[in-house]
C-alpha cells in the first residue's frame, strides 16, 4: 500500500476515534442512545474504511498486472532483437570462417608447390 494511502487510511480512523470521543463528552442522550450512536457511526466508518481497502487493493492489483504485461512486452522485443543480433554474429564470424579458410587452402597450395 503506498504510503498516501496509508496516511489516508490512518487519518480516517483518527478522525473516526476523535469523532467518537467528543460525542460521548458532548452527547445530550442518554448512556445507551449515545453508545448505539457511537456503535452506528464506527460501523459506518468501518465500512467507509473496508471499501476504501478494496478500491486501493484492487487499483494496486491492476497496476501490478499492466506492470508486469509492459515488463513482459519489453523482455521479449529485447530477446527478439537480441536474438536477430546473435544471427547476424553467426552470419558475420561464418563468413570470417570461409574467408580464413580460403587463405589457409591459399597459403597451403603455395607451401605444396615451393617443395
Amino acid at each position: 500500500m503506498s504510503n498516501q494511502t496509508g496516511n489516508t487510511l490512518l487519518a480516517l480512523l483518527t478522525g473516526a476515534a476523535i469523532g467518537a470521543g467528543i460525542g460521548i463528552l458532548y452527547a445530550p442522550d442518554r448512556g445507551d442512545k449515545t453508545r448505539k450512536k457511537i456503535r452506528k457511526n464506527a460501523r459506518s466508518a468501518q465500512r467507509e474504511l473496508e471499501k476504501q481497502l478494496k478500491s486501493t487493493t484492487s487499483k494496486l492489483s491492476s497496476q501490478a498486472e499492466k506492470t508486469r504485461a509492459n515488463f513482459e512486452s519489453k523482455l521479449e522485443d529485447t530477446l527478439s532483437t537480441m536474438s536477430y543480433k546473435a544471427d547476424d554474429i553467426l552470419v558475420a564470424l561464418e563468413a570470417k570462417l570461409e574467408d580464413l579458410r580460403a587463405q589457409n587452402s591459399k597459403l597451403q597450395k603455395g607451401t605444396t608447390s615451393k617443395k
